[in-house]
């Protein structure tokens, strides 16, 4: 658990939303009550909180922000995608092992309960369900964990300017591949019905 040095620029109403999700699941639960949206946008989570929408990298920001509110280090991981875009996730670990929050478009790309004895475990679980459109089995790498303290300074929680910067690190750090090259030629896509429950609710632009 995090020690709270303040309330990180938050004002008292949206701290106590904040620790009114109490927990990872309740975090998750109020990200998938939130519609999808699919604007080019890097909102901070006071404005994902106040506008209550979000796409997958919002998301991520406001989950590690809630999760800090309720005493977990805030930190992400980005998995790294070919011929598809990447998803970042915030991770936390409950006795040791790890979960994850996260916001997607698709069924699978969501909640991992904290089971996962490393972060290679965790970002494996994504493999079968991480695809694209042609129904490619996409995912290829994770990145480190990186704890958003580092990014304290530049208000990431609150600000209203765009948090672009936290994308642009996540491009910069290294990223541990999931498979071989080999294994990646030989994939088989995805079945039909696999894909269509994957899309399940699925926003698309109008």
């Amino acid at each position: 658990m995090e020690n709270e040095p303040n309330s990180w620029g938050f004002c008292p109403a949206e701290l106590r939303k904040l620790r009114s999700l109490r927990d990872p699941h309740g975090i998750q639960r109020l990200l998938d009550a939130m519609p999808y949206h699919l604007e080019d946008s890097a909102w901070s989570p006071r404005r994902v909180l106040r506008e209550n929408t979000s796409h997958c990298y919002e998301g991520a920001l406001f989950a590690a922000a809630a999760l800090r509110a309720n005493g977990y280090p805030p930190m992400l991981v980005d998995l790294e995608a070919e011929h598809d875009t990447d998803h970042v996730i915030a991770v936390y670990k409950v006795d040791g092992h790890w979960g994850a929050v996260a916001k997607s478009n698709y069924t699978g790309c969501r909640y991992r309960e904290p089971v996962y004895r490393s972060l290679r475990e965790l970002a494996l679980s994504y493999f079968d369900v991480y695809f694209n459109l042609r129904g490619e089995r996409t995912l290829r790498t994770f990145s480190r964990p990186v704890h958003m303290k580092r990014f304290d300074h530049l208000h990431w929680m609150t600000t209203d300017k765009p948090v672009w910067f936290v994308a642009e690190y996540l491009l910069t750090i290294s990223h541990t591949p999931l498979i071989s090259p080999a294994q990646a030629k030989s994939l088989h896509r995805l079945d039909g019905r696999s894909f269509r429950a994957g899309c399940l609710e699925r926003a698309e632009k109008r």
